[in-house]
């Protein structure tokens, strides 16, 4: 029996579309869909495949604006990001039309052999469990390197943003991907267990939650297949008595508040050196206040509603069970729906909700420290390891301390951002692999190793 979806705009609640999950028969349709056209496309020249990227960076440039208005419209991003969502995956496109050929060409060992190197060869139908924070970057960093290795790709999206998904899948194909090489699939949690148990999947790709990873990763590792995963963070902003705020107060304010706080690299914690403390606040507070709320379609909204109210009543539900241990408003707290007020917490100590759990929305929780010694402490006090950023003016002294931290990124003066020149990607509870860059590409090929006497 099929389930039915219904997609609405977070700002109204207005019902956008309907939608039904597949049947066990049209996954399967899909899935030996998927293996026929890989028996094919794994032998297609990289020249060929790297036209198709020219073709799908030229679709997006010449619809930006349509896609901009879907995302909008299925998950509330203000629509200025989303324009600038579109423009991240026409990089990562370009970035890849440029590098592929170089990152999957066979690479020469010298051994005793007459010749010996390695061959990057595709595994065949990889899946992707995306979910509805970036709708379309988050596919399209996935996608690109992993349809260009020679693969082929089922896509299952989350469901409130469906209709993003298909629209994903008509792009690759109008820009000549053959059909059956990208398919987005509807389908139900069981479902996907199924299609990740099939022989036919060989590997999957997983951006999402925690515990969707852990359910993932036990069904793949009982399966023997390969898995990435890219889960969630409460990545911890040092800010050091030396930063200089009046240059990065806008950037920390991002780090936070992008895409209304709904986003697994966003700053969660905010760790501030007793002497700059007070000073951090005032001007936190007062970027913060100049974030203009309206609705997500307004080209000039900074902030608005979350994606749907379930996210916002366990936002409060977090926030509240803090305040409870200790902590105090300093900012904001008022809940309507799926709207969240954005909000300052103060006083925040480990083992408060919004100190050791991810906070997914625009809430800022802020702990003083005695030193750069306990604001290191504090930051690594984490289950979490997606990433870490320092404000500071003494770059060499925060040098020393990179080794120190774990998590998979390290970045001073600047948000934690994934580009496509870089790999990105966790440690600890943050999941495990890496997209982007070269290590993204090759993240789906078998390196064979060839030798010949």
């Amino acid at each position: 029996m099929s389930d039915t979806i219904i997609i609405t705009y977070p700002f109204t609640g207005e019902v956008l579309q309907e939608f039904t999950t597949y049947s066990k028969e049209k996954l399967e349709d899909c899935l030996n869909h998927s293996q026929r056209v890989f028996t094919d496309w794994k032998f297609q020249p990289i020249s060929y495949r790297t036209q198709l990227l020219e073709r799908l960076s030229v679709l997006l440039e010449e619809n930006k604006t349509d896609y901009a208005n879907l995302i909008t419209q299925e998950m509330g991003k203000p629509y200025k990001e989303s324009i600038a969502e579109i423009e991240k995956c026409i990089w990562v496109i370009d970035f890849y039309k440029v590098n592929a050929a170089n990152f999957l060409a066979d690479e020469l060992i010298q051994t005793e052999a007459q010749e010996s190197f390695i061959s990057k060869d595709p595994l065949g139908t990889i899946l992707g469990i995306m979910p509805w924070n970036y709708p379309f970057w988050q596919v399209f960093r996935f996608a690109v390197p992993t349809l260009t290795a020679g693969n082929t790709i089922l896509l299952k999206h989350a469901n409130n943003v469906t209709g993003c998904a298909l629209a994903i899948q008509n792009i690759f194909e109008e820009a000549g991907y053959p059909k059956g090489c990208f398919q987005t699939i509807i389908a139900t949690h069981q479902q996907i267990e199924q299609i990740i148990e099939s022989k036919i999947v060989r590997a999957v790709s997983l951006t999402g939650s925690e515990k969707a990873g852990r359910k993932v990763a036990e069904i793949a590792g009982r399966n023997l297949k390969k898995v990435i995963l890219e889960l969630g963070g409460n990545n911890p902003c040092i800010i050091q008595k030396d930063a200089d705020l009046e240059t990065h107060i806008r950037t920390i304010v991002r780090a936070r508040m992008q895409n209304t706080g709904q986003s697994c690299i966003a700053a969660k914690r905010f760790i501030v050196e007793e002497e700059i403390y007070d000073e951090f606040l005032q001007k936190f507070k007062e970027e913060i206040k100049r974030l203009k709320f309206g609705a997500p379609l307004d080209p000039k909204t900074e902030i608005s509603t979350m994606a749907r109210e379930d996210l916002a009543i366990e936002l409060q539900r977090q926030v509240d069970a803090s305040i409870d241990m200790g902590a105090k408003i300093f900012l904001g707290n008022r809940r309507d729906k799926a709207f969240f007020e954005p909000t300052i917490l103060i006083d925040v100590q480990p083992g408060m909700p919004v100190f050791d759990e991810e906070v997914f929305g625009p809430v800022a929780a802020v702990t003083k420290a005695k030193g750069q010694d306990h604001a290191f402490e504090l930051a690594k006090t984490s289950n979490f390891g997606l990433g870490i950023m320092v404000f500071t003016q003494d770059i060499e002294a925060i040098r020393k301390r990179i080794g120190e931290v774990e998590d998979g990124a390290f970045f001073i003066n600047e948000m934690v951002k994934s580009d496509p020149r870089l790999p990105f990607g966790g440690t600890k509870n943050s999941g495990f692999g890496r997209e982007l860059s070269k290590e993204g590409i090759l993240a789906f090929v078998n390196e064979k190793t060839v030798y010949v006497k």
